[in-house]
């Protein structure tokens, strides 16, 4: 038995480029950097002082007061990016069999912001644990997903994957299989992460993992450029509406692209480095085209993981080269995290929303900020720079790597 085709029919986004998916591509292809200092606590001591926060964002336009006492940042932008997507899809939610529809939501750090909060308060405190009541709800990562079913009442398979910054692809992925099984026709997809805070910039500060460019932050993330000096926190959510194919033929929706495979493996190396050799990468881009019946040569456009760190970026373009080969000079490379930062568990959702736009709009992204390649980079990569690139894009794929050792990648078509 043929497994049921999927393709996408919603997007959703809130992001450091703009808090809908229109605003936020248009400022993608303009290329524009969301890169900016940090408004939301004093930096004075922190050696990182700039991120990519969203902007203009107020819960109060969402929510009700009691509802934003209840949700982490995290949850309330899944909530934000989903409602979106639904809305993009033209699902009529008061005929669709909910039974039918599920939730799989991802997010690395969950309720980061509370956690920290209430920790801080407590240690203030003489010891008793006057805790909120909502602590617990907030903090757990599956909580976006609940919320999301509660609220529509989506009474599918519902769950979350966490796979550091593979853990919205993993989402993605995981979707798409349990309708090709039968599982659900529908289900509302993506991942949120809210960790721009005191111990989201500390913590990966003090792995030297972020870039302390602080004189010029707009330019800070610069994926394969010689200067790069480490990533740039992102925060955010995407939202996906993957549907069976012949589901969203009989409503006449439109679709944006087939979700053609996905491919997840472990580097088995290191906890936070990944494999010098991209031998994980590797392995999942391989087995995403298997999955997808496609070859190499298909691959019009690669959306990489390049977060702009000096090993993760050279250790996965020899990945793509060792897999590519000669097509590697041929197929488009663009670096999206040099506008967006890196959204950690949201960076998939994102990026697959890149990629997907890219299959129905026949845009490529530039990679902003990168000056001048790093000569330790394979010879013979098609990278994106500066500029867009107009052109049919019939398949696209996006790689994301988490610490862990984590590799996930999706591979789009335009539906045929």
């Amino acid at each position: 038995m043929q497994p049921r085709r999927v393709v996408v029919t919603g997007l959703g986004a809130l992001a450091p480029l703009g808090n809908s998916i229109p605003e936020f591509w248009n400022n993608l292809i303009a290329g524009k950097s969301g890169a900016a200092l940090i408004t939301r606590f004093d930096t004075s001591k922190f050696k990182t002082k700039f991120a990519c926060e969203i902007k203009g964002y107020d819960p109060k336009d969402h929510f009700e007061k009691t509802e934003i006492r209840k949700m982490d940042p995290f949850t309330q932008y899944a909530l934000v990016s989903s409602a979106e997507a639904l809305k993009d899809s033209g699902l009529d939610l008061d005929k669709v069999d909910k039974t039918r529809v599920g939730v799989i939501w991802g997010s690395g750090n969950g309720g980061f912001y509370t956690f920290q909060q209430e920790m801080i308060e407590y240690g203030r405190g003489d010891g008793t644990p006057r805790i909120n009541p909502y602590f617990i709800p907030k903090v757990i990562v599956d909580i976006a997903s609940g919320w999301i079913s509660i609220k529509y009442g989506f009474m599918g398979p519902n769950f979350s994957t966490v796979s550091a910054c593979a853990t919205s692809t993993t989402a993605i992925i995981d979707a798409m299989n349990y309708i090709r099984w039968n599982k659900a026709d529908i289900f509302v997809t993506g991942g949120s992460e809210a960790a721009i805070n005191e111990a989201g910039i500390g913590g990966f500060g003090a792995m030297k993992a972020l870039s302390t460019r602080n004189d010029d932050p707009q330019t800070a993330s610069r994926p394969f450029d010689v200067g790069r000096d480490g990533f740039v926190m992102g925060e955010g959510a995407g939202a996906l509406i993957l549907e069976e194919y012949e589901h969203a033929k009989r409503r006449g929706a439109r679709i944006y692209a087939e979700v053609a495979g996905g491919g997840m493996s472990g580097d088995a190396y290191h906890l936070t480095a990944t494999h010098p050799e991209g031998a994980g990468a590797l392995l999942g881009m391989k087995w995403a085209l298997e999955d997808a019946d496609l070859k190499p040569e298909d691959v019009d456009y690669l959306n990489p993981h390049a977060t702009s760190t000096p090993v993760g970026d050279e250790s996965e373009m020899r990945a793509v080269k060792k897999f590519f080969g000669d097509h590697a000079s041929k197929m488009h490379i663009s670096a999206t995290k040099s506008a967006t930062g890196h959204l950690l568990g949201g960076a998939g959702a994102i990026e697959s929303i890149i990629a997907i736009k890219a299959v129905h709009e026949g845009v490529i992204p530039p990679t902003i900020n990168t000056e001048h390649l790093d000569p330790d980079l394979p010879q013979g990569l098609n990278i994106v720079l500066k500029e867009k690139v107009v052109k049919p894009v019939n398949v696209a794929m996006s790689n994301t790597f988490g610490f862990g050792g984590h590799n996930a990648t999706a591979v789009f078509r335009k539906i045929s």
